[in-house]
């Protein structure tokens, strides 16, 4: 585009990261034409849990996308007194792998369609009855639609007016790698009074280690020592990457949409990592967005996204709320322990 110049386009995608990428490909498969706007370079690293479930690996097989990555089997939780509850995935594995990774092979993913890729900073300017108004760098882009896929802080979604408060304390996320070979073939969870500390494979070599925590002020590495027998399995490990935070993370919003800009991913709305599933609810929330424009009906976007994600919703809202009740914090794995079944179906609904 030559400054000044305005385009048209069926949807705009305001955001690059994974899933901002997912829903430009989805787009493109049902025949819309579509750009995406990312400022920053390709790959972007940020922390995450880096565990897709079985259902997010088979939606990017569906769309011909398969990082190289480690399979992890199931879930285990471990307490502090070292008792531990294990289930597998009934449908088969899900796939750890470095958020670099994933991003950049959807990135090629993306290239390979032949999408339109801007690396200006979008700004929506106007929504009227029949299309959006952007800025983007120089140019002016109409859009039939605008998806907003610009992460947990969305700058549409706060310049729209469709931020809410949070309800619970506000929760914090630490991420580092760590070259030391896989332990488990599980994610395992491990728990303690303040903290959630989460182990995926990403590799044969290579481990991510998170920490989930409404505790501020507090190093990575303080944190892992309050959980001694992962730190015993570091001894001597290197780091591969330096440590990452990300939060609040519990992200509340009034709308998924705004006349023709639709909220996609973290931007729609976050309750927590603590089931780690939100890879899978933004590629659902994906493929909802675009029937919608397909359908040019956006209210139907907004009661799909409501539909399909309540259950996620509702299964990270209560256990995340019973964690922060010390007395049922310190049941939950000897809870897990002693009713399998019920555990293996919270975990399958996850998965």
């Amino acid at each position: 585009m030559t400054p000044g110049q305005v385009t048209s386009v069926d949807l705009f995608v305001v955001g690059g990261g994974p899933i901002g990428l997912v829903t430009a490909l989805e787009a493109a498969r049902a025949g819309l034409t579509v750009e995406v706007a990312e400022p920053r370079t390709t790959p972007v690293d940020k922390a995450c849990g880096e565990g897709l479930m079985p259902t997010a690996r088979r939606r990017l097989r569906d769309l011909d996308v398969e990082p190289e990555g480690q399979p992890f089997y199931g879930i285990s939780y471990i307490g502090p007194d070292g008792r531990q509850a294990s289930v597998d995935f009934p449908d088969g594995p899900g796939l750890g792998v470095r958020r670099l990774v994933l991003h950049d092979v959807l990135s090629r993913a993306v290239s390979n369609a032949g999408i339109t890729r801007t690396p200006n900073l979008a700004r929506v300017v106007a929504v009227r009855p029949d299309h959006v108004e952007l800025s983007v760098g120089a140019e002016t882009v109409r859009a039939r639609y605008a998806a907003a896929a610009d992460g947990l802080h969305s700058g549409v979604r706060s310049a729209l007016g469709l931020d809410r408060s949070a309800r619970g304390p506000a929760r914090y996320g630490l991420r580092q790698h760590w070259a030391v070979a896989p332990w488990s073939r599980h994610v395992e969870v491990h728990w303690s009074p303040q903290a959630e500390l989460y182990v995926t494979p990403v590799s044969t070599d290579v481990v991510g280690i998170a920490v989930l925590t409404a505790v501020r002020g507090r190093s990575y590495s303080s944190w892992l020592e309050e959980f001694p027998e992962v730190l015993r399995r570091l001894n001597g490990a290197e780091t591969l990457s330096e440590v990452r935070g990300a939060g609040p993370l519990e992200q509340r919003t009034r709308s998924r949409t705004a006349g023709r800009v639709l909220l996609v991913g973290d931007a729609a709305g976050y309750v927590d990592a603590i089931t780690g599933e939100g890879f899978a609810v933004g590629m659902t929330s994906a493929q909802a967005l675009v029937a919608a424009v397909l359908a040019d009906d956006p209210q139907s976007y907004e009661r799909t996204w409501r539909t399909s994600t309540r259950a996620s919703r509702m299964l990270t809202l209560g256990l995340l709320r019973a964690s922060q009740i010390p007395q049922v914090r310190r049941q939950l794995v000897p809870a897990a322990d002693r009713f399998p079944a019920l555990f293996g179906r919270v975990v399958s609904a996850l998965a």
